[in-house]
Order: C-alpha cells, then structure tokens, then sequence
C-alpha cells in the first residue's frame, strides 16, 4: 500500500472519529427518551406533591412514549432530593418534583443550601398553585381561628403543629405572630401525615396544602377553620380566607413544579418544557388538579423561573421582618 493511500485511509478514519463525537450526543438527544425517566418527589407517599407527581406524571408518560417513575427520596423538608437530582447526569432521565418550600423558600432562608432552584437546577414547568389551608380535630370545640387562637393558650401544654417544610411552617409562624398563638413544630414526612397527626390528636392544628387536606375537611374527618389569603377556596365555599377571620397577614400561596440538572441540553430541556406543558394542560389533568383545589400551571419555563427568582427575594423579606431561624 503506498503512503498516500495509507495517509487517505487515517485521514478518512480521523473524519469518522470526529463525526462520531459530533453525532453522537446530537443522536441520543433525538431520541430521547430511550428509557424511562424518574421523577424524584422529596416527600413521602401521599402528600401534595406526590399526587401532583403521579397525576401529572402519568400523562408525561404516554406523551413522551416512556414510562415516568415516581421515586419518592423524603428527608429534611425535601432539600436532600433538590441536592440529590442537582447532582445526577443531566440527561433528562432524573427530573425533580420541587414545591415553594424546598426551593425558594429554602433558597431564602439557608445560606448555606447546597443547590439553587434557578442556578444548579433547571426550572421546566410548573404544575400548580395554591393557598394553604388550616385544620384542626372535629373534637377540639374551637369555632374559628380567633377561638382556637385563645383556646391554645389556655391548652399551651396541646399547642402543636406538624410540618413538613419551612413553608407551612412560615405560614403558622406568621400566623403565631399576628395572634400571639403559642404553638410548638413538630416534623412530618409528608402533608398527608401532617392532616392524620391531626385527626389522631397528636396535634392540635395543621396549615397543610390542599390535596390531602380537602377531602379529609369534606369527610369531617378535620374542621377547616381558614385558608391562606384574602380569598376562599371554590373546593370549601363555606371556609374563609385568613382576611375574614381577622388575620390579613396571613397570606402565603405556594406552587409545585418540575426541574431538571442545569446542565441538561437545550434540546432535551425544550422536549421536557413542551411535553410537561401539554401534560398539565391536558383537560383531564387539568380538571383533576382543580378538584384538588389545585390552579393548573403549565405556562412558560422562564415565566416559572422569573417567579422563582421573585420568590426568593419576597421570602428572605418576610422571614427577616418576623426574625425566623431555621436550621438545615
């Protein structure tokens, strides 16, 4: 073989090294998925989240062609599953189901948080808003919030309340300090937890997310005494917000949505943003959202992440006016 044919054939062997790492990443981005994608919810079965996961997550299934599993990984107010998928192979097989709680609120309120919601993740859509709503025991013979207000100080002994993440927690403490309430936190797994410690009588009250918290207020298994805000929830019509029953301070609404590494491809990203985008505006999702007194998200990806960075910022305010102190 002469040189020059040998030099052809390195030649033409180098140009198909290079193509292959040319095409390479581009081939498994158009096709992705290959295989199924998880979705890492940082709370435990049965709590909002977790039903906003499946739920939601079951459509993404069939629009994406993949199964979607829900793994849930609870711990520390979900931030162990933000740090978790921030550091996974950004390959668009291991998204996070993140609520206000573990991610702007805990970007506001810990220094040292070892993610960022809009810098060591991606946000892709979010799924939902909502106000929270406060519960107590059908036994305890409080009738609004005002009377609960005294009664737990004539019980400060019984004066307890679940949570789950800083944001509920922010919610009752804000409640705590408008009312003079006394009220001890105890931790919880999940919000479904949180509305069962309450019917158990381990507690004495809850400001939970809806979707575990709705059915239990129609089935008289808790006494919705408010919800968040200066609105009432169509799911519980006869419920007023905290503005009615005297406490307008008292308003903190929170969302949950979906987020992947920051580092996944722009290819891969806007595939996710489209499909979840469809997914939760599906009319079947979106029908089942609202009766869990859910508002369907859905929107734009940099609509969410501009939310997100407001968030921090209106959080880290409210949490220095009150002096809160949170340990990670």
């Amino acid at each position: 073989m002469s040189f020059v044919s040998r030099r052809l054939i390195l030649c033409a062997a180098a140009a198909l090294v290079a193509a292959s790492r040319l095409t390479g990443p581009a081939c498994a981005q158009s096709d992705y998925p290959s295989r199924p994608v998880r979705l890492v919810v940082g709370f435990a079965a049965g709590g909002g989240n977790d039903i906003f996961a499946r739920l939601v997550g079951a459509k993404l299934s069939e629009i994406l062609g993949e199964p979607v599993v829900v793994e849930n990984r609870p711990g520390a107010g979900g931030r162990l599953a933000a740090e978790y998928v921030s550091n996974q192979l950004a390959d668009g097989y291991t998204l996070l189901v993140g609520a206000s709680g573990q991610m702007s609120i805990a970007a506001a309120i810990y220094p040292d948080l070892k993610y960022h919601p809009t810098k060591t993740l991606t946000p892709l859509a979010m799924m939902g808003s909502f106000p929270l709503i406060m519960v107590i025991s059908p036994d305890n013979p409080s009738r609004d919030v005002k009377e609960l207000v005294e009664w737990a100080k004539q019980h400060p002994d019984k004066a307890n309340y679940p949570s789950t993440s800083p944001a509920f927690t922010i919610a009752m403490e804000q409640l705590k300090l408008k009312s003079g309430m006394p009220a001890v936190m105890i931790p919880y797994k999940s919000s479904n937890e949180m509305i069962l410690s309450v019917i158990d009588g381990q507690t004495m009250t809850a400001i939970a997310d809806p979707p575990p918290t709705v059915p239990q207020a129609k089935g008289g298994k808790v006494k919705a005494l408010a919800v968040t805000g200066a609105e009432r929830l169509g799911e519980l019509p006869d419920v007023p917000s905290m503005a009615e029953a005297g406490y307008p301070g008292v308003d903190v609404h929170l969302w949950s949505g979906i987020f992947a590494p920051a580092a996944t491809s722009a290819a891969i990203t806007a595939k996710l943003e489209k499909a979840l985008s469809d997914s939760i505006r599906d009319p079947g999702v979106s029908a089942k959202l609202r009766n869990l007194a859910i508002t369907p998200g859905g929107g734009p990806a940099a609509d969410f992440r501009h939310m997100i960075d407001d968030d921090i910022v209106k959080f880290r305010d409210i949490v220095k006016a009150a002096d809160l102190h949170f340990e990670e």
